[in-house]
Parts: structure tokens; C-alpha cells; sequence
């Protein structure tokens, strides 16, 4: 489905904005696309578009875990202890390796790879990188020993660490402290670590709240910065290209202290061209025809060129060599080998994806949730990016899973690896989660996810995880499984160029949170189509196919150039089109261009532009409330939404109102402080036994409240209650709860007896609060067009 971004009015003081920090532009388009993702004042435009104007947080406001860190390195410095960086083998935790090699560097004596280390060594900081074909992200046990023997007293992990508690015990019996900087999900209890610095920790409206690994390493340096600030001999922001790289690579929504970061080291990133610090970062860039200014300079070249090496070789660790080494001569081997290594790595992708459409042609797809997919063939590397492809184009979250894996279980039944890709908002780590007691171990985030599974258990989880998603997406309308594709803009062809290109650059640098402008050309069709194999750095054919093309509508008398990746030319529709492109420019060939995204004939094309007035539904969520809004409403008392919902079917109650005119409504939810699940539970225990000692009753409002949940999981929190022997009665909107006479056993043997119910409980909490942050962060166009579809129902169902 194709959701094209309402109109907007453009106020009387942007465009004028817009031109003080670029007078080069006309600015409509960028005053469209501005005030559509939320930009509102003056003030909002200026730090969005000039970072020198944004203030950064202190890396202090991680509170107490970060001091606990600085002080524990402090203390390895003064006592000449040998520290080793557990790093993580993707592009976000290769440059967090880098950022703390290069970073604590300056603190402490380097050695390199822990393999270039010896046994009695001491007072040195080394780095330790999974091996990705043979090890799974984070710590493990054989490389905690490693550095043990090694005389290792303190690890310092990046972009990992969170969830081994297992291992960070492990590591503490040896006497190693350990420093955990991650950005991945926190587990319920904190782990036994002198400190971990997770953003995770912060609100969800804090600016470092979306921080990648490699901006929270950086975060950590800032802090040993400021607190021995006559130690170091180079600047911080010296490691600001490489937090760039992690940042955008990685794929975190690039807002708050993200945005700044990500501005800040393409500024620095660019400086590679001509004044060289890092001439491993200078060569890629030249092997990928990048100059380094733009983030797809980083998507598209520097960011798929280091998660290769890992990919294919599995070992990485040489990347953070190439990332940081001043010495030209090695560097440019290196950045040979990545290319390489990248050039592979296209070729196996692409047979992987041949695969998979084939397999992808057996399956029944309208009675699929969630795309499974097995291959004893497969290689493991390039999993993930296929399974990103396929999710994209079928609208499912997909698993690619390789069967044919040496390692093997405890009770020597073998296991398949692999990746999971998720698309649509919906949390694949939440929905792997819920299947944990089939697999042998699992990581990751809401959108992507690396799991290993018994070969035996495959056929299982895959009718438990289609089942589970299935009951998820039963209110969501459409089946929550349909592509969504959002436009930005409506455009001809004689408007794509320079012009057009500089007003888009100035939303850069584009990510999650501010994707790409994709932009709506009609009634287009398309001239010369050709495809070709890619060719690597040496000239020779890797099958990787891109089809060229020329764009032509009823603007131009000159067709404009264009790319459509990975399909044949075979696959350009003849006639008349709608296309949904991105506009870029290409450094290769000197132009700019159009990579095709979507395309469908014109009488198929099943646009559904939104047609509510902009101002009809307010977004004063999570307290980002106008002041200049609240003159609007005249006489009129707007419909307000205070409870954050946890479906579309809440919202839609609320959508059928708008159906007459002179309604508005305003979206006043926000995300509530988190409370733990077992403090949730306590608190619920300790109502039931106060109302069973008292014999008073409570509302149903009043639980609402206390207890921070909504009626789905209330329920399950009775039913837990219940197989602890109390008695849950309802009368006249009111609950009673009385207790059985004996209470002799334990809360711990209580908690053994109803382990299940307690876990369905904790559960629940979890997926209730996963559907609260969304809809405090869907964007508004998302709620605006449902909001369209309901009301379009809701008239045909009046008119009949």
C-alpha cells in the first residue's frame, strides 16, 4: 500500500528560514517535508539544520553507571591493570571497538588483538572480536578464559554485554571486573558488572535515548575526557567519523544526540579526502567511489564493506586496524582485503536470494504471518541481508536459517543458525522472545534478530511464532502484513535535479526517525532499460544485477537517469507507471539519478493519499505540546485522548467521532515511567492482601492507575493471584478479594506453584508496554492515514 503524505500549509516564516541556513534553495519542498516530521518553530528548524546550534548531553547524564565506570578505569590506570575491549564483529561494533581503541588509547598502553598479547602481560588495553561464523554476539566462555590467562583485570565490552549475565559471572569468579556499554535490551535484573551504559536506562524523550554501541563508547571516552582532561594528547572529536560510520550503519533512529553525532562525523568524514587521519577510511572510501559527505556514502559503501569481512571470513578483527591505523602502506592491504571480501559477499547474497524465491514460491503466503525459511547450504553471513530484503518485499518478518551447522547442543543434537528481519513496526525480538523455550539461544532488537534453534524444533517454532503473530495482528487493519510505502512527495520529472536535490540534502543525514524522502513521479514511463552484472574494484563481473533505465513523463523532452537494484530489465512494466524513487546523486558518473523503489502500472496503482484536513488530528503526544495550537479550537471543546491505547481498535472508537466536521482531536498520551514486571507484581499481591485483610474493594480505573496496566494483562495478574488461593469476585464495578485460611507456605514456594501463570503475567506487561511505545511513536502520518481508512469504512457502512 502506498500512503502518500498529506499536503501541508506552509507558515509564513519557513521558507525565509529555510533560506538563512541555505539561500541556494527555494525551499517548498523542504518546508513539506520539515513540518511533516514535526518541525514546528524556528527554533526547532535552526538545530535541526545547523548542529553547531544543538547542545549535546553530557555523557554524566548516564548518572551513577557512568561515574562507576570512570572510576574503575581511573583505578586500572593508577594500578597499571591490563583492560581488554570485548568488542562486537558488525559495523556498529567494529567502530565501537575502534572509538575505545582509539579513545582509551590515550589513557592506556596498546597492544592490539588479544592474540598479540603473552601470558604475563600487564598494564596494556588489547581488544577481544567474536568470530561471527563460529561465536554469537557478546561475551563468551572460552574468550573470558582467554583473557583471563592473559591477565586480563577489566573488560570493557561495546555494541554487547547486556544479557550474558551467565558470562559476566563467570568473569567475576576469575577476578575480571567488567564494563558493559551496549544499546540492546536490558534484562530484567541488573547484571552483576561494575557498570552498564545502556541508553536503555533513560527515558524514551531523552536525546540519547536511540545512542547506537558506537556512540555509547564515544560517550564513555567524552566522560574519561572530562574527567583527566590533561591526558590526552588528541582531540575527541577526532573519533567523531567513526561514531558517524557506527551511527548510520547500524540503523538507529537519528534524532536528539544521533542526529548531532551523525552531522558532526560526516563533517569529519569528509576531511578523509584531503587531509587523511585515517587512510584506511580514505581508501575505502576511494575503492567505493564515495567522497564520504553523505550518509549513503556510509550505507552504501563504508557501512557494507566492514560487516563483509565478518560475513565471509568470520574473523574481523583486522578492521579495527584498518579503521585506526596511520601507517598508509598497511592500510591500504586491508581495505584491499574488505573489498574483497565485499565483493563476495554481493555474489553470495545474490545466490542466497535465488534461493529463497524459489523456496518462497512453494509457500502459501495467505496463510503465512511470518516467512521460516531452511537451507543446509546457506551461508550463514549474508542471512540477514536477504532476510532484510524479503521482509521488505513481502510485508512479513522473515527467518533464513542455515541447517548445516558443526555446533551442537548438550545433548549432541545439531543446531541451525541464522537471522530474522522484521518490517511494519512489528518487535521480531519480542516475538522470537516469546518462543525462547524452543530455541538455543537469541538476540538482538525490535527489528532485527540472530537466533540459534534445534534442527529438530524448526517445525514447531514455525507454526508457534506464525500462530503467536497471527493473534497479534488481528486488530490492525489490513492484516498488518500489507508492504506500506510512504510517500513524501508528488513530483514530475523536469523537478528532479540539482534543485530539488539540494532542498532533500538539507533533511540530511536521513535514517530511522527521518527516513529518505521518497518521492511520487505519475503517469511516468521508462525508456532503454538495460541490466548488467556489477563489476568489483579490479573490473571483473560479480552477479549482482542492477537494471538502468530512463524516466520520462510529460514535463520533459529529455529522459532522466535511473537505477532499479537487483532486478532485470525483464521486470520494468512497458507503458504507463506510477514509480515511487529516491533522488541521489551519483559520484561515479558525475549526475544525479533516481533509484527506483516501487513501481506499478497506473491503473493498478492503488494510491490512498489521506484526505483529512493536517489540523484535524493534533500530535501533542509525550508532551510535545504547541502553545500556538491552543488558539485553534475557537469554540469548539477538541476530543482528547489522555490513556496511551495499545491497539488500533482503541484509536478507531475515537477515529468514527471525526466523522463530524467541526471535531478535532488531540493525541495527549505519553509514555509513562517503566516499572519493572516483579514491581508490578508486588504491587498487585500487596493490593489483594490489603482488600482481603480489610475487606474493601477497588476499580477497575484505580488498578488502571496503581498498576500502570491495561485489562488484558490485569487479567492474567488475577489468574496468578488466583493460584495463590485468593478469590477474585466483580460487583457493581467494583473487585473484592479475599485469601484462604491457610497461608503457611512461603512467597518463593508460592511463586514455584504458578511459575507458568507468573511468566504469562510478565509477559503480557512487556508486550502491553512494547504497543504503548508504539503508539507513542508511530508517526502521525501512519495515525492519519488509518484514521482515513476507518472514516472511509465507517461512511460506507452509514451510506448502506
Amino acid at each position: 500500500m502506498w500512503q502518500i503524505q498529506p499536503t501541508v500549509e506552509i507558515p509564513d516564516w519557513i521558507i525565509p528560514a529555510i533560506r538563512h541556513h541555505a539561500p541556494q534553495v527555494d525551499g517548498r519542498f523542504a518546508a513539506q517535508l520539515l513540518l511533516s516530521r514535526g518541525i514546528q518553530t524556528p527554533e526547532q528548524l535552526a538545530v535541526f539544520l545547523d548542529a553547531n546550534l544543538y547542545k549535546p548531553a553530557n555523557p554524566f547524564e548516564f548518572g551513577l553507571e557512568m561515574k562507576w565506570a570512570v572510576n574503575r578505569l581511573v583505578i586500572a590506570r593508577n594500578c597499571d591493570e591490563a583492560i581488554a575491549i570485548w568488542g562486537d564483529f558488525d559495523a556498529d561494533g567494529i567502530t565501537a571497538t575502534s572509538v575505545l581503541w582509539d579513545g582509551l588509547g590515550q589513557f592506556f598502553n596498546q597492544i592490539g588483538s588479544i592474540a598479540e598479547t603473552t601470558e604475563d602481560a600487564s598494564a596494556y588495553l588489547c581488544y577481544y572480536i567474536p568470530n561471527r561464523l563460529t561465536d554469537s554476539h557478546g561475551l563468551n566462555i572460552s574468550g573470558i578464559e582467554t583473557l583471563a590467562q592473559r591477565g586480563v583485570k577489566v573488560i570493557v565490552t561495546c555494541d554487547t554485554g547486556s544479557t550474558n549475565i551467565t558470562e559476566i559471572q563467570y568473569a567475576k569468579q576469575l577476578g575480571i571486573d567488567v564494563i558493559v556499554t551496549d544499546h540492546h535490551t536490558l534484562p530484567p535484573t541488573r547484571p552483576p558488572v561494575v557498570s552498564i551504559i545502556n541508553p536503555r536506562n533513560l527515558p524514551p524523550q531523552h536525546p540519547m535515548y536511540h545512542l547506537s554501541g558506537v556512540a555509547v563508547a564515544y560517550k564513555l571516552v567524552e566522560a574519561l575526557y572530562k574527567t583527566l582532561p590533561d591526558i590526552p594528547e588528541r582531540p575527541l572529536e577526532d573519533l567523531l567519523d567513526l561514531v558517524a560510520i557506527g551511527l548510520i550503519a547500524d540503523l538507529v533512529q537519528l534524532t536528539g544526540d544521533c542526529r548531532y553525532l551523525a552531522q558532526r562525523g560526516i563533517e569529519k568524514l569528509k576531511q578523509q579526502q584531503t587531509t587523511s587521519t585515517r587512510p584506511g577510511v580514505a581508501k575505502l572510501l576511494n575503492l567505493c567511489k564515495r567522497t564520504g559527505d553523505r550518509p549513503t556514502d556510509i550505507s552504501f559503501g563504508l557501512g557494507p564493506r566492514i560487516n563483509a569481512v565478518s560475513r565471509i571470513q568470520g574473523d574481523a578483527s583486522f578492521c579495527v586496524e584498518l579503521l585506526t591505523s596511520r601507517d598508509e602502506k598497511r592500510c591500504d592491504q586491508l581495505a584491499l582485503e574488505t573489498e574483497l571480501a565485499n565483493t563476495r559477499r554481493k555474489s553470495l547474497q545474490r545466490e542466497v536470494t535465488k534461493d529463497v524465491t524459489k523456496k518462497l514460491s512453494q509457500l502459501d503466503l495467505s496463510t503465512t504471518c511470518v516467512i521460516v525459511l531452511t537451507d543446509p547450504q546457506w551461508p550463514i553471513g549474508v542471512l540477514g541481508l536477504v532476510a532484510g530484503q524479503v521482509a521488505q518485499e513481502y510485508g512479513r518478518p522473515t527467518i533464513l536459517l542455515s541447517t548445516d551447522i558443526e555446533g551442537k547442543e548438550d545433548n549432541n543434537q545439531p543446531l541451525a543458525r541464522g537471522s530474522a528481519r522484521s518490517v511494519n513496526q512489528i518487535d521480531l525480538y519480542e516475538l522470537v522472545r516469546g518462543q525462547a523455550h524452543l530455541l538455543h539461544r537469541f538476540g538482538g532488537h525490535p527489528f532485527a534478530a540472530g537466533l540459534s534453534i534445534p534442527v529438530e524444533n524448526i517445525p514447531m517454532f514455525t507454526e508457534a511464532i506464525n500462530r503467536q503473530l497471527r493473534e497479534q495482528i488481528e486488530q490492525i487493519p489490513g492484516g498488518g502484513l500489507e508492504p506500506i510505502i510512504q510517500i513524501d512527495l508528488v513530483c514530475t520529472v523536469s523537478e528532479l535535479g540539482v534543485d530539488l536535490f539540494q532542498e532533500l540534502k538539507l533533511l540530511e543525514p536521513c535514517g530511522m526517525g527521518n527516513p529518505v524522502p521518497h518521492i511520487l513521479i505519475e503517469n511516468c514511463w521508462f525508456n532503454n532499460p538495460w541490466h548488467q552484472n556489477e563489476k568489483d574494484f579490479k573490473g571483473q563481473k560479480i552477479s549482482y544485477i542492477k537494471t538502468t533505465f530512463e524516466l520520462w513523463d510529460e514535463s520533459v523532452e529529455i529522459g532522466f537517469p535511473g537505477v532499479w537494484w537487483g532486478h532485470y530489465k525483464d521486470e520494468v512494466p512497458p507503458g504507463r507507471c506510477d514509480a515511487v524513487v529516491e533522488l541521489d546523486y551519483n559520484m561515479f558518473k558525475k549526475r544525479y539519478e533516481v533509484r527506483l523503489l516501487e513501481v506499478r502500472p497506473v491503473e493498478n496503482a492503488n494510491l490512498k493519499p489521506i484526505s483529512l484536513k493536517i489540523d484535524v488530528i493534533i500530535d501533542w503526544r509525550n508532551g510535545n505540546q504547541n502553545p500556538s495550537q491552543e488558539n485553534v479550537f475557537q469554540d469548539i471543546k477538541p476530543l482528547i485522548i489522555e490513556d496511551c491505547p495499545t491497539s488500533w481498535d482503541d484509536l478507531r472508537v475515537w477515529f468514527r467521532r471525526l466523522i463530524h466536521p467541526e471535531h478535532q482531536l488531540i493525541l495527549a498520551y505519553e509514555a509513562k515511567p517503566e516499572i519493572s514486571p516483579l514491581e508490578i507484581w508486588e504491587k498487585l499481591i500487596g493490593i489483594a492482601k490489603y482488600l482481603s485483610r480489610t475487606g474493601e474493594s477497588v476499580t477497575r480505573k484505580k488498578l488502571h492507575k496503581m498498576l500502570t496496566i491495561g485489562d488484558p494483562t490485569l487479567m492474567w495478574g488475577f489468574e496468578s493471584l488466583r493460584q495463590l488461593g485468593f478469590k477474585i469476585e466483580y460487583c457493581d464495578r467494583e473487585f473484592y478479594m479475599s485469601q484462604a485460611e491457610n497461608q503457611e507456605t512461603t512467597e518463593a514456594e508460592k511463586l514455584a506453584k504458578f511459575s507458568d501463570f507468573i511468566d504469562k503475567f510478565f509477559a503480557a506487561i512487556q508486550e502491553e508496554r512494547f504497543r504503548r511505545q508504539y503508539f507513542c511513536e508511530v508517526p502521525l502520518s501512519t495515525i492519519q492515514a488509518i484514521a482515513h481508512q476507518t472514516l472511509t469504512h465507517f461512511s460506507s457502512e452509514l451510506e448502506f
